[in-house]
């Protein structure tokens, strides 16, 4: 496996050590370690990830005027740090973990060059572990602002001179709750990863509680080993589909983006035999993602992921439970909800919906153009009144859906001003929420309880109790109602995650970005 470019020069420095004449290592350590800052500053190599490393090495190095900076006690914490890069959902590969302990090991690497290759391995490793090893979809500019709240010069300094270089690795880590969870459910899943996963046979058809299934007693096995029974449920009769497998089957479908139905199909076993190694490779990739996004800081935070078409409300940095509801999100291909973060600044209630041109170009003018009376049958009017079709096409008039119960965004909309103009909402077709697959908009995000999530943004407002809360959702004129302090927002791309129970859950990659990552994390390492 090929290092990045990114690994920076110190490590190339490092492997063709045993090939340098005599003569450098004749060299003082300091002017080894200097020149081999000095070069690594002047690399013409355009940084290909989020961030641009070529003056870390002489930042780190000239206040301690080059001399070394690792002993042998201090290298080899270092070096264990590297090699639970994994757990991090990272490769110690990434950061020449093996090659390094080697020369550690060895005793007779030239100790300038090590040091340097150790700084800048580890430097690496805390700047990915911080913002992800490539560039995010919300922040494509270098330098990453977000590097300068983590410096990884800085935070490994501090650390080798504290003797905690635990804590700036723990530093690096992103703070929001979702992380932790996925981190705890990758290290349950490489365990499973480990132990003999054969493939359950499929049903001939859809299996129901009491039906034959021959494989009972392996599909009881492999719901138990996935925590969707207890270890303790008695085991079905042979070749039973029993009541209690199909409770287990609920659990499993309720986890995997599946109708839990309880039925036993070919779609419900393709799932189960899908093997824990690629569950693993799934949660790696939501923990990149998570890495991401910018530090929030205490207070509300609304995380929406797309592909599992859920939403949590809650105080970063609290314990307390998130609210978490069922959404509704842009369909796939056609007009997916982009990923951005955004600030939630005001509320409607009862809300105009203002069409937008893209919806009125596709779908109002040729269904106004066969039906003349369709505008006035959906409640809808042009701005400015009484406007022509042809004067909607020439981009001279809009229209907009008044309140009411035909209203595409119900009782309320919760605003986050943005150029794609995205925003969440209610609606009136609550049976969507029913749906196991839920990416049916237009791209902005419809809530299962509107309510709720009112009260959670609107909590530090005084007179909105929750009483007030449900006045204001009854018909009535459009109430703007803005946010004393804004709410952040954060659209996220996770196809493995950890729900309130603590329950890993795993989902289709509707929009094809799993993939699109796993090429651009390829693309990284073979350059």
């Amino acid at each position: 496996m090929k290092f990045s470019q990114k690994i920076g020069a110190a490590l190339a420095f490092c492997a063709a050590a045993a090939l340098a004449p005599s003569r450098t290592f004749a060299q003082p350590v300091p002017a080894v370690i200097h020149d081999l800052a000095l070069q690594a500053s002047r690399s013409p190599a355009t940084p290909i990830g989020p961030y641009d490393e070529r003056a870390w090495l002489e930042r780190f190095y000239a206040p301690r005027k080059y001399t070394l900076a690792w002993n042998p006690s201090t290298a080899a914490a270092a070096l264990w740090v590297l090699r639970q890069a994994a757990l991090q959902g990272l490769d110690p590969r990434d950061y020449g973990a093996d090659a390094l302990q080697k020369q550690l090991g060895a005793g007779g690497a030239d100790a300038a060059k090590f040091d340097v290759a150790l700084t800048s391995a580890m430097l690496h490793y805390l700047a990915d572990l911080r913002v992800g090893r490539v560039r995010s979809e919300y922040h494509t500019r270098l330098p990453d602002p977000r590097l300068k709240q983590y410096d990884p010069v800085e935070r490994l300094r501090g650390g080798l001179a504290a003797g905690r270089l635990q804590a700036a690795v723990k530093a690096a880590e992103p703070q929001i709750r979702q992380y932790g969870q996925v981190k705890a459910a990758l290290a349950q899943y490489r365990a499973l990863s480990k132990k003999p996963y054969p493939a359950l046979p499929a049903p001939s058809g859809k299996l129901a509680s009491g039906g034959a299934y021959p494989a009972a007693q392996a599909l009881f096995e492999r719901l138990v080993l996935l925590g969707d029974l207890p270890p303790d449920t008695p085991p079905p009769a042979e070749g039973i589909y029993s009541e209690q497998l199909e409770e287990g089957v609920r659990r499993f479908q309720a986890r995997h983006g599946l109708l839990d139905d309880g039925v036993l199909g070919r779609g419900t076993i393709a799932a189960l035999n899908v093997s824990p190694a690629r569950r693993v490779r799934q949660l790696e990739l939501s923990l990149e993602r998570l890495r991401w996004l910018p530090d929030f800081g205490r207070g509300p935070l609304i995380v929406v992921d797309l592909p599992m078409y859920r939403l949590w409300a809650f105080q970063n940095g609290s314990a307390e439970p998130p609210l978490e509801m069922r959404v509704v999100v842009g369909a796939a291909v056609k007009t997916e909800t982009p990923l951005f973060v955004g600030q939630m600044r005001y509320l409607e209630f009862n809300p105009y919906w203002n069409v937008p041109r893209s919806i009125l170009d596709r779908e109002i003018l040729p269904r106004l153009e066969r039906n003349p009376a369709y505008l006035t049958q959906h409640d809808m009017e042009t701005v400015p009144p009484n406007a022509s079709v042809a004067d909607l096409k020439a981009g001279k008039a809009r229209v907009r859906q008044r309140p009411g119960p035909k209203n595409s965004l119900g009782a309320i909309k919760f605003a986050m001003p943005n150029p794609m103009d995205i925003y969440l909402h209610s609606t009136p077709a609550r049976e969507l929420f029913e749906r196991s697959r839920r990416d049916l908009s237009h791209g902005c995000i419809r809530v299962e309880h509107p309510a709720a999530l009112a009260q959670f943004v609107l909590g530090g407002q005084g007179k909105w109790s929750a009483d007030a809360i449900q006045e204001a959702l009854q018909p009535g004129p459009t109430r703007h109602v803005a946010l004393v302090n804004a709410v952040p927002v954060a659209l996220i791309y996770a196809t493995a995650i950890v729900d309130n129970e603590g329950r890993p859950i795993f989902v289709a990659d509707i929009y094809g970005r799993d993939a699109t990552l796993e090429q651009e994390l390829r693309a990284r390492v073979q350059r």
